[in-house]
């Protein structure tokens, strides 16, 4: 079975097209030209619910999905939208007789509903009102309510209970104000309760004068007596203050004060206490109908409504709340009319101009005729939705909206109808717009770029109208309008600050990768300001201290900070230079190629104006090494000692090798050259460095303009040639050429010309041989004497001086007498060499006497050898019964087995096991293949005594073989177990199993 609420129809409606202005063709490059405008259907669209009604429907209440219908059969049908297909049918006939029912009011939550009966004719019996509750079906009376009819119910908002209402304000047709609270529970809801409110009355008789005021808290009139036509309170949230909204025929009244006692009772007696004897404050219009509506737009349920509205013969009275003020919480208030002409264009009526009801959307009102509804923009006033009903459905009486679900319901006497409301927010960015409203049409775009794009474009055009120039420009840069039209707007006004800001901005904007753009930008702000600053220039001498030009250099400077025009300026360096040069801006031209650590233009150009000082100033304050490479030779041949100083100072930056084609290119003259060696002394001594270049090229500068250095040199490098840094021929052939003897002899010696070394020497100084002929290995006495003999030879032959030459006999050990006989003349006398003579034959003496002593020694030794080996052949080891195996410990005679000499005793098969594991893997497989070949012949049968006889020889020798691999050494005392000193205890695959254990 279908369900009723499942089947709609639509009926006849119409919907203004609003259509998004069209997108300009200027900005195609968006993307936006071919997104389809969003076309989401009506905004309002009305769904009919299949639903006949067995009578006239009168009223209709609808909160948190539970509808209530009353028809004037007297019966009310309670649906939950949950369950649409159980309806409750409740006949209250009993309690109508002669009544009618003139209100239906039901809470929030849905579960609590008073029906309001007043006599149908004349003034009996009295008007009554009676509760439901949403778990029951019998009606309860209020009796202490009775004679006074409820025309508005404030309920709670607050409230979370479903059993009670919580504190109420209920309004009259009189103007009376009452306060109660409504249960389950029908005892406390009408007399318990109430009683509590009748016992504050003392304190207000006096004002009111009548006992059947129980609970009233308030009367708004009291000789007009108007009727309240609607009542609501809230609760500011985290505070304690309240605000109470009621209205009448033509007034609005607020009441706003703070409870100090939240459980005294009446609860909002405690507001509207200070407004008893003050003068009312209300709002007030002309109202000639016999009614008035006040609706309220919640966001959701739970939180202070956002918007209000009052309906009336002048229009609705719109307005926004503002629950901080004290004074007056409905703030931009503005009067709505209502439309006399419908979407055809056709007029209506002045009688049926005024709506019978309304509900509040966000951005809407849906106003409610006898037979039509029509919706207009609470932002505009424009009509944006028209329904027209056909008879069929009889009158209109009523539109109401949930205010849980925020569902609109629309009911005529045979009919009820629900409005969908989709995308209500979709225009509002355009309406806006056109308010001038920008901020808030941004809001409501919705991310859509197209549409951010339109408001954007209005925003600029409107500031730019109004002479704002630098402003429209910062929002021109985020649309896509055209760059060159928007350029132009600026050029032809001649805002050059504004088109500056608008180039920066559209700068700003771009991608990495938009080269070109970004290449066009930069040089073309960077035009415009080099414009501004060289008109400064020529109409102020002084310009540097111009407040106007440090401002734009201080503009400039940033825009060439910028991480985007860095990137582009070194992309475009000759450009950006070419053009500041063009403009005579040098300064900023140094500046720039600082900023852009282009030190070589810089230095460059200080070098084509013989500025050698400030170039090098330049040189010293960047970190690029290259350029000290590249600009050192020029100027340390103008500014050597300044240009060596810096080189000094850079320290270890600088590699000296790179430096040489600048140093070996100003060496000309001694000035150049003491400043190069200067640097080079700083190299070598302080730097240690060990380029052999470096050494060679100080080593040159020294035999040319310090000589008296290279020995000093030469010396500091040391006698070893496999560490010195210099090239020892190079040296040598250096300082032959310059005539440097005693250098000449130090390398002659390092290179091992040592019989050259000692000729040369000796043009200098017997001494300096002497100590030339000292230098070579002790154990290389042949050369040793040769060099000596050289210079017994000199002393003898070139200074005939035969007691020097018996001096020099004293010195070096490896001559004798005899060595330098024949380099005496035949006419010198044997007197002269008889001490020496003496002298030697006692030493060949000497050395006889010591052979024969060693001799002597020796045959000791050999006999003592002789007897040890003899006495070795006899001896014996006794091995007894109760000895055992050094490594199994089981008795040593059971098994085959080893004694050695130092006494340890082995098993054969435990010895072998033991010891092959420290043996190499060639001797492992020797011992296998002996092993086998034993067994093989053990197992042979003994067939003949000679068989048996080479079996048995055979099997000695592989005994003999095996015992020499195992038993050459003692396992415990020989060289392997000394050898395997450095091997674990625990092999590292048993290592975890053996730590178990221990623990």
């Amino acid at each position: 079975m279908t369900s009723m609420f499942d089947q709609y129809e639509q009926a006849s409606q119409r919907s203004k097209q609003v259509v998004a202005p069209p997108i300009r063709p200027d900005i195609s490059t968006a993307g936006f030209i071919q997104m389809k405008l969003q076309d989401d259907g009506p905004i309002f669209t009305k769904q009919k619910v299949n639903f006949l009604p067995s009578d006239r429907i009168l009223h209709l209440a609808v909160s948190s999905n539970t509808i209530v219908i009353a028809m004037a059969n007297n019966i009310l049908l309670r649906i939950d939208m949950k369950q649409p297909d159980k309806t409750e049918e409740i006949d209250i006939s009993k309690y109508a007789l002669s009544m009618k029912m003139s209100g239906l009011f039901l809470d929030p939550l849905g579960y609590h509903l008073l029906i309001t009966l007043v006599p149908k004719h004349g003034d009996n019996p009295p008007p009554e009102i009676f509760y439901l509750h949403r778990k029951t079906t019998k009606l309860k009376q209020a009796g202490k309510f009775k004679g006074h009819e409820i025309t508005a119910v404030g309920w709670n908002f607050s409230n979370t209970s479903e059993t009670t209402s919580g504190p109420i304000l209920l309004g009259t047709s009189k103007g009376l104000i009452f306060e109660t609270e409504i249960g389950l529970e029908t005892d406390k809801i009408f007399n318990t309760s109430l009683e509590q409110y009748w016992r504050q009355l003392p304190n207000y008789l006096p004002l009111y004068g009548t006992k059947e005021a129980g609970g009233l808290v308030f009367d708004l009139g009291k000789n007009s007596k108007p009727p309240i036509t609607g009542i609501e309170f809230h609760k500011i949230p985290n505070l304690d203050k309240y605000v109470i909204i009621v209205t009448t025929l033509m007034r609005i009244y607020q009441y706003i004060g703070t409870i100090g006692n939240p459980e005294e009772k009446p609860l909002l007696q405690q507001v509207f206490y200070k407004y008893l004897n003050a003068q009312e404050s209300f709002s007030e219009v002309i109202n000639s109908l016999p009614y008035s509506k006040m609706q309220f737009y919640y966001p959701s349920l739970g939180v202070l409504p956002k918007s209000f509205g009052w309906l009336t013969e002048t229009g609705i009275l719109y307005a926004q709340v503002d629950a901080k003020s004290d004074t007056n919480i409905l703030i931009n208030q503005q009067m709505l009319t209502c439309p006399e002409t419908s979407l055809m264009g056709s007029n209506v009526s002045q009688t049926s101009s005024v709506p019978l009801s309304f509900v509040l959307t966000e951005f809407h009102a849906l106003l409610l005729y006898p037979d039509h509804v029509k919706g207009i923009s609470l932002l505009n006033q424009e009509l944006i939705f028209e329904d027209v009903y056909n008879d069929a459905v009889g009158k209109l009486i009523g539109i109401t909206k949930d205010p849980a679900t925020r569902s609109i319901w629309a009911y005529s006497e045979r009919a009820v109808f629900k409005y969908r409301v989709t995308k209500e927010d979709r225009n509002v960015w355009q309406v806006y717009v056109d308010k001038g409203e920008f901020e808030l049409a941004k809001q409501y775009c919705k991310d859509n770029p197209a549409h951010i794009d339109q408001v954007l474009i209005k925003q600029a055009e409107m500031l730019f109208k109004n002479k704002e120039y630098e402003k429209s420009a910062l929002i021109y840069a985020d649309t896509h309008s055209s760059f060159e039209e928007i350029s132009l707007k600026f050029l032809q006004e001649w805002q050059i600050e504004a088109l500056k800001t608008f180039l920066r901005k559209k700068l700003d904007g771009l991608k990495t990768q938009d080269k070109t753009q970004i290449t066009m930008i930069v040089i073309w702000v960077t035009e415009l300001f080099m414009n501004q600053m060289g008109a400064l220039r020529s109409s102020n001498t002084s310009y540097l201290h111009d407040s106007q030009y440090m401002e734009l250099q201080k503009q400039f400077d940033s825009f060439l900070a910028i991480p985007k025009v860095e990137e582009c300026i070194k992309r475009n360096r000759s450009t950006i230079y070419d053009l500041m040069a063009n403009h005579g801006d040098k300064d900023n031209l140094i500046r720039l190629t600082i900023m852009h650590c282009n030190y070589e233009e810089v230095i460059r150009q200080h070098l084509y104006k013989n500025n050698y000082l400030e170039a090098l100033g330049v040189l010293k304050s960047q970190n690029n090494k290259d350029l000290f490479y590249r600009f050192a030779g020029i100027l340390l041949q103008e500014l050597p000692r300044p240009t060596v100083a810096v080189l000094i100072s850079q320290g270890a930056s600088l590699k000296p090798s790179k430096l040489l084609p600048a140093l070996v290119s100003c060496n000309s003259d001694e000035k150049h050259a003491k400043e190069i060696i200067k640097y080079l002394e700083f190299c070598v001594y302080k730097q240690s460095s060990q380029e052999q270049a470096i050494h060679n090229f100080l080593l040159s500068l020294y035999a040319r303009y310090k000589q008296d250095e290279v020995m000093r040199y030469i010396s500091s490098q040391g006698q070893d040639i496999s560490m010195v840094h210099y090239d020892v021929h190079y040296a040598l052939r250096l300082c032959q050429e310059v005539g440097l003897t005693e250098a000449c002899v130090q390398l002659s010696a390092l290179l091992g010309l040592w019989a050259a070394a000692v000729d040369l020497a000796l043009t200098i100084s017997v001494d300096l041989a002497k100590q030339i002929a000292a230098m070579p290995s002790d154990h290389d006495d042949e050369l040793r004497k040769k060099l000596w003999l050289k210079i017994a030879e000199h002393v003898v032959r070139e200074k005939d001086d035969i007691q020097q030459a018996m001096e020099f006999l004293q010195h070096c050990d490896l001559v004798r007498i005899e060595d330098i006989l024949p380099f005496f003349s035949d006419f010198v006398t044997i007197d002269h060499f008889k001490e020496a003579i003496c002298n030697s034959l006692q030493e060949y003496n000497q050395h006889i006497q010591d052979l024969k002593e060693e001799m002597q020694e020796a045959t000791k030794a050999a006999e003592l050898i002789r007897k040890d080996i003899q006495a070795f052949r006899t001896r014996c080891t006794f091995v007894h019964a109760r000895d055992t195996c050094n490594t199994c410990e089981v008795q040593l005679l059971l098994r085959p087995f080893y004694v050695f000499p130092c006494g340890h005793k082995f098993h054969s098969d435990c010895l072998v096991a033991a010891l092959t594991p420290m043996l190499s893997m060639d001797q492992r497989t020797k011992l296998a293949d002996l092993q086998r070949q034993l067994t093989a012949i053990s197992s042979r049968p003994e067939d003949t005594t000679s068989m048996t006889s080479v079996s048995l020889s055979t099997r000695d020798q592989i005994k003999a073989d095996i015992d020499e691999l195992v038993a050459s050494e003692c396992l415990y005392c020989g060289e392997l177990m000394i050898e395997s000193i450095d091997k674990p205890f625990i092999e590292e695959e048993d290592y975890e199993r053996v730590m178990k254990e221990w623990t």
